[in-house]
């Protein structure tokens, strides 16, 4: 299954290459809201929030309102958790969360389970040359994605995998990456970074992983 991305900063929906340099940039929310409505679920993210400069939380609010959607950004405390799925989030984006100083937060992943259903918790595993990055991708840890599927598999019922070295590239995601990712966890899965093609998703779709598409969609490359 395809998912759509939307990504937001500064109160715009932009489009950012290895979550760095932004390459496009969107104030005309309802065209893709309305673009995006055939789809079962669209993945919703306050990069603000994620990298700490402020929210974008009145547009998730709205968006959230208007698409079912899996929510992320700046979720740090099991309240903003429970608020988001109040809101109509379909699914929370867990990631820099789950880590305290560099370890696994063990306890954090268990309150969050306690206090929200495992099918509206998605443990976000962020990867960067093979280890995991927090911090909207700003900080690197020693961790790799299956430090965390072996500590957490037990608390959410998704991962979300994001292959930051491909992310906006326009070059594909790398396939081998995504087949260990799936041989590691028997969670749902939905995999992001770089997918560029309808072969892709239908290549995923055959492994039983959904795509987040987010470049490819807003330059044309895959028609949604």
């Amino acid at each position: 299954m395809l998912i759509p991305s939307i990504d937001l900063m500064g109160g715009k929906i932009v489009q950012l290459v290895q979550g760095e340099e932004k390459r496009l940039e969107f104030d005309n929310f309802n065209y893709w809201i309305d673009r995006f409505s055939k789809y079962p679920v669209v993945q919703l993210i306050d990069l603000d929030a994620a990298i700490g400069t402020g929210d974008n939380r009145p547009l998730v609010k709205q968006i959230a309102g208007r698409l079912p959607c899996q929510v992320g950004g700046g979720i740090r405390d099991v309240k903003t958790a429970q608020e988001l799925v109040n809101l109509g989030a379909r699914k929370v984006i867990i990631g820099s969360a789950l880590l305290t100083d560099g370890r696994i937060n063990l306890e954090h992943a268990c309150a969050l389970a306690g206090a929200l259903p495992k099918s509206a918790l998605m443990f976000a595993l962020d990867s960067r040359g093979g280890r995991v990055a927090i911090d909207g991708w700003r900080t690197q840890t020693f961790l790799t994605a299956f430090d965390m599927i072996r500590a957490l598999e037990h608390f959410c019922g998704t991962f979300l995998y994001t292959h930051i070295d491909t992310e906006g590239l326009m070059g594909g995601i790398p396939m081998e990456e995504v087949h260990a990712i799936r041989s590691a966890t028997e969670r749902h899965l939905v995999v992001a970074g770089g997918i560029t093609e309808q072969r892709e998703i239908d290549d995923l779709d055959a492994l039983g992983i959904d795509a987040v598409v987010g470049m490819a969609l807003y330059t044309g490359k895959i028609r949604g």
